[in-house]
C-alpha cells in the first residue's frame, strides 16, 4: 500500500472523531449566574425563579457575561467548568456568528432586582468612548415584574447644561430627570449618552453592550453602612451626556407572527442587538442561520430546547445560549422567551 494510501485512510478514521469534537463544542449552553451584591439589591431574582441561594442581596444576576468584571461558566454538557472566554476563544464562530467580528461575547446580559432606586447615571456611546475612555454602552429593559414601577429617563424640558450644573452644586439633580411609569412587559430603550436611573421596586431583564463603564451623576444623598457616600463621576458624565437626546425611550413592540399557537414581537431592533419576545404553546421549530448566536431567557412558563438527540428542561428564569452553527432547534411546553440576537 502507497503512503498516500495509508494517509487517506488516517484521514478517514479522524473524520468522524473530528466531527464529534464540533458537536462537542456546539450544542445549547446554560451558565452558572454571577451575582452582584449592590447596595441597592434585595432577594426578588432568587424568590421569583425559585433559585436555591442562601439569603443575601442579588442585586444583580448577570446571566451571560464574557467580562473581566463577572465571567460565565459553562453548567452542562461537555463545556462543563469551562468560561465562556475560554469557549470563544477556540471556537468562535460557531459560538457567535458570522454577524460579531472578533472573539469576545458582544453583549451582556443580566436580570437586575432595584429594592431601592439606582443611581442617575450615564454610559458613554461608541463616539465618546472613542475620544475619552471607556467602554460604551447601550441598553434595554424589559419590565418582568407585574407590579407597576418608575424609571428615569433624559431631561425635563428646560433642563440645559447650565441648569444642570447648578442642580449638581444644589445636590437636586435627580429633579431634573424626567420619572416615567411602566409596567410588566414595558420596555425602555437606553441609548449611550441617555441619563436614567431605576426606581426602587423594579425587576428587570437587561440586554447591553458587552460594557461596565457607569458614570455616577448623583446618587440621592445615599450612603453605606459606615456613612460613606459612593463615588461620583461628574467630570465624565459631562463629557459622555448626550444633551439633544429627546426620543421617546418607552419602545412599542411590532407583532411579526401571530397565529393560534404562537405569536413572536419584536419588543427592539438597533444596530447593537435585536430583542424579541415569543409566546408559544406548541412545539416550535427555529431555524438557524448562522449569523448571530440565540440568547434565550424563559420569562414565564417553562419550556423544553431539544436539539439533534438531545434535550433540556428550562423552568422560569432560566438562560440559555444557542451557539450559531447549531442548524436548528425545537422549544415545546407552554412560555414566553425572551431572545436575543446580533443584527
Amino acid at each position: 500500500m502507497s503512503a498516500l494510501s495509508h494517509i487517506q485512510i488516517l484521514i478517514q478514521m479522524q473524520i468522524p472523531r473530528l466531527m464529534d469534537h464540533m458537536d462537542n463544542q456546539v450544542y445549547p449552553m446554560l451558565f452558572e449566574p454571577v451575582y452582584k451584591d449592590y447596595l441597592w439589591g434585595g432577594e426578588r431574582i432568587p424568590k421569583t425563579y425559585n433559585r436555591d441561594l442562601p439569603p443575601g442581596v442579588y442585586a444583580e444576576s448577570w446571566e451571560i457575561a464574557d467580562h473581566d468584571d463577572g465571567m460565565s461558566v459553562v453548567s452542562n454538557g461537555a463545556l462543563s467548568g469551562k468560561t465562556l472566554r475560554e469557549i470563544l476563544k477556540k471556537n468562535s464562530k460557531d459560538i457567535l456568528g458570522s454577524n460579531t467580528e472578533g472573539d469576545r461575547f458582544p453583549l451582556l446580559i443580566k436580570l437586575i432586582d432595584a429594592n431601592k432606586k439606582l443611581s442617575v447615571q450615564v454610559h458613554p456611546n461608541n463616539h465618546t468612548a472613542s475620544l475619552y475612555g471607556g467602554d460604551p454602552k447601550t441598553e434595554a429593559w424589559y419590565l418582568l415584574g407585574e407590579n407597576e414601577a418608575q424609571v428615569y429617563c433624559q431631561f425635563k424640558d428646560g433642563v440645559t447644561e447650565e441648569v444642570f450644573l447648578d442642580a449638581l452644586k444644589n445636590k437636586t439633580a435627580g429633579d431634573t430627570i424626567n420619572p416615567i411609569t411602566v409596567k410588566h412587559g414595558d420596555m425602555v430603550f437606553i441609548r449611550g449618552g441617555r441619563v436614567h436611573a431605576i426606581d426602587e421596586k423594579c425587576l428587570i431583564y437587561e440586554v447591553q453592550q458587552n460594557s461596565n463603564t457607569t458614570y455616577r451623576i448623583c446618587d440621592w444623598g445615599r450612603v453605606d453602612e459606615t456613612g460613606k457616600s459612593r463615588e461620583l463621576h461628574i467630570e465624565q458624565a459631562l463629557k459622555v451626556i448626550n444633551w439633544d437626546d429627546h426620543e421617546n425611550p418607552l419602545i412599542d413592540s411590532k407583532l411579526l407572527v401571530d397565529t393560534d399557537t404562537f405569536r413572536c414581537w419584536e419588543l427592539l431592533h438597533c444596530n447593537h442587538f435585536k430583542l424579541e419576545k415569543l409566546i408559544y404553546s406548541a412545539p416550535l421549530e427555529v431555524p438557524m442561520s448562522g449569523k448571530t448566536f440565540h440568547a434565550l431567557f424563559v420569562a414565564e412558563g417553562e419550556a423544553e430546547i431539544s436539539w439533534e438527540e438531545e434535550s433540556l428542561n428550562l423552568a422560569a428564569g432560566t438562560s440559555v445560549l444557542i451557539p450559531a452553527a447549531l442548524p436548528h432547534y425545537t422549544l415545546s411546553g407552554n412560555a414566553t422567551i425572551l431572545r436575543s440576537t446580533i443584527p
